[in-house]
């Protein structure tokens, strides 16, 4: 008990506030954009645009942001990006204000914010490990985590629920605000400067570029699972982007935005519960155990829509599923930052993002055809029988591998 409150540095108390402003900024802006793309008169394919566009930045930028993160100061990127943010959601509320808002400006904004979410998500990550001793890591990453869980999902929907209940100016403009908010974290942020490639190898920019890629495929458990990240990436895409259609009116759960913002906090709480007690359930159970429990979570994600369960069976699913996220992205982020050299941190992270989050688009794009063609409960249909798949091939996989020698420090710190 004492551990989990130990104190970890002004630095990375810096990089936890910042997080915390920055994901309660996420948290409502990613709640608003499919209810203002509703507002529009948008189809389920429309709506479920928005959470394409809003993940297409992975795969189409995901390399360059870690070229850049590993490149640039990482203070003043955080801190440019974030007023980039403020911004462009200052756009979208003038809009609203002003009776201009159009499905165009909703997928705009999308895109910047996707591709901002590449360079800040990759500049936190890696900077963890610039902050923290090694055998802090686990704990660092359980705090965000944390921090993310209570802000992006636990605070964001219900506040801006709340505010989009009176206008959803409101929502948008507070959203600008706390993007704003978190550069006075940024500003107390001193990160340890990171080895450098040969200046060689600085001249040859496709080699790296893809330096982070090359090092996920050679390296064999941050390979698996990756690609096991990607085929569950696949099923919360579909997920994502027609949940909002499915459970808000006139969908078949009717619930009011207000309700629709409590069910995704009931999967914050979820996740929130599950980052506090993932480094002693590792501990006692073992990591595959763990992981091989998230997988499930993704089943119950989806099923009891694709059965047509109530909002009691669909509310159950979604808590579940968002406690095996959290312990998924904990124990997956600290593998990662302990089997790859500090000088490659940002580019293995937006490298490993490309491959796993890429999947997110082609999720949602392909649940909006689905929903367009047939129906929205037919798209978590296909959902739920790739989660079923996914958890059958993922089972074996845990078991053979030595998933707790990849959780142990590192026996040397690769900072400087």
């Amino acid at each position: 008990m004492v551990r989990s409150v130990a104190p970890l540095g002004r630095s990375f108390n810096g990089l936890w506030f910042a997080t915390g402003s920055a994901n309660l900024a996420d948290g409502m802006a990613l709640f608003a954009l499919p209810l203002l793309a509703l507002a529009t008169g948008a189809s389920p394919g429309g709506v479920a645009a928005v959470t394409m566009v809003l993940t297409l930045a992975w795969p189409l930028f995901g390399l360059q942001a870690g070229w850049i993160v590993d490149r640039a100061d990482r203070r003043t990127l955080m801190a440019g990006v974030n007023l980039a943010r403020a911004a462009v959601l200052a756009v979208v509320t003038i809009g609203l204000a002003t009776g201009n808002l159009s499905l165009p400006l909703i997928l705009g904004t999308a895109a910047v914010l996707g591709v901002s979410e590449t360079l800040v998500d990759t500049a936190l990550t890696s900077s963890v490990p610039l902050v923290v001793q090694p055998s802090d890591r686990t704990m660092a990453n359980a705090r965000i985590e944390a921090t993310i869980n209570v802000t992006n999902q636990l605070a964001g929907p219900p506040l801006a629920g709340a505010l989009a209940g009176v206008a959803l100016a409101l929502a948008t403009g507070a959203s600008a605000a706390l993007y704003a908010l978190a550069v006075a974290g940024i500003a107390v942020l001193v990160v340890r400067r990171s080895p450098r490639p040969p200046s060689t190898e600085l001249n040859r920019l496709a080699a790296d570029l893809t330096a982070g890629l090359r090092f996920v495929w050679r390296e064999p458990t941050i390979r698996a699972l990756t690609l096991f990240t990607a085929a569950m990436n696949l099923v919360w895409g579909a997920a994502l982007a027609l949940l909002v259609v499915y459970a808000v009116a006139p969908g078949p759960l009717g619930l009011a935005p207000a309700q629709y913002g409590i069910m995704l906090t009931a999967m914050a709480a979820g996740g929130l519960a599950a980052s506090v007690v993932v480094d002693s359930l590792r501990r006692r159970i073992g990591p595959a155990r763990l992981l091989i429990a998230d997988c499930v979570g993704t089943v119950l994600f989806v099923a009891p829509i694709a059965l047509g369960l109530n909002v009691w069976a669909v509310a159950v699913g979604v808590v579940v599923a968002g406690a095996g996220a959290s312990v998924w992205r904990i124990l997956v982020a600290t593998i990662r930052q302990n089997l790859t050299p500090t000088g490659l941190l940002g580019r293995v992270y937006s490298a490993s993002r490309v491959v796993s989050w890429g999947a997110l688009p082609v999720g949602a794009g392909t649940a909006g055809v689905i929903a367009e063609l047939w129906t929205v409960r037919m798209a978590f249909a296909a959902a739920t029988v790739l989660a079923v798949v996914m958890l059958a091939v993922f089972i074996p996989f845990a078991v053979r591998t030595d998933l707790s020698a990849a959780l142990a420090p590192p026996a040397e710190q690769h900072t400087t």
